[in-house]
């Protein structure tokens, strides 16, 4: 299949396109408009607005560049497909991005990644206040480590701490116990502050 991007056209953008997306307004209606009909140049222009941000959302759950780029492939044909059913109410960028956060999660369903063990046992005794703070770390240094994050416990990272899901949605979403989710948490939180301390 074609990956978005190559072999297209140059863009022309209309004023009025302009003038919404230079007024702070983000994608315009009238990109997202000409997006529906199919418009080739269109849908490539909200790819090169979205896919620097998206990628990295990819990133984040997927672990490695190779895959990161499939499911941002896979997250912008789903995109397409859906664009009639965005309401236009709220941010299109944030509707955006559930799409990619649960194409990724689609993936990672298919590799039995997600296939979680309950590992309560393991999380007995663990106190969630004793993460060391991280202020003094840089965001890319952090992002390097959460990526190098076993895949169960990246997975549970991302959804709570990243794009801001409660347990019970975590749950529904990965098909584990709300207890899994939050010893993942926990485990994660607690591998990041071994990571931390090696690096200091």
């Amino acid at each position: 299949m074609k990956r978005f991007g190559h072999k297209l056209h140059l863009l022309t953008w209309t004023t009025s396109d302009r003038d919404e997306e230079s007024s702070g307004g983000g994608i315009g209606i009238h990109l997202l408009n000409a997006c529906k009909k199919g418009d080739r140049s269109a849908q490539k222009r909200l790819f090169d607005m979205l896919a620097p941000k998206m990628f990295s959302v990819c990133l984040r759950y997927m672990g490695d560049r190779d895959s990161a780029e499939d499911v941002l492939q896979d997250g912008f044909i789903a995109l397409f497909t859906r664009l009639d059913s965005y309401s236009e109410k709220g941010s299109f960028e944030g509707w955006a991005r559930k799409i990619f956060v649960n194409t990724a999660l689609m993936h990672l369903r298919r590799t039995d990644a997600l296939k979680l063990s309950d590992d309560i046992e393991l999380a007995k005794g663990l106190d969630s206040g004793t993460v060391t703070p991280i202020q003094n770390l840089g965001y890319r240094e952090l992002m390097k480590m959460v990526a190098a994050l076993p895949e169960s416990f990246r997975t549970v990272f991302n959804m709570y701490v990243i794009e801001g899901w409660s347990h019970k949605e975590i749950s529904e979403a990965l098909g584990i116990t709300e207890a899994t989710s939050r010893s993942k948490l926990q485990r994660a939180r607690l591998k990041l502050q071994e990571m931390i301390k090696e690096n200091l």
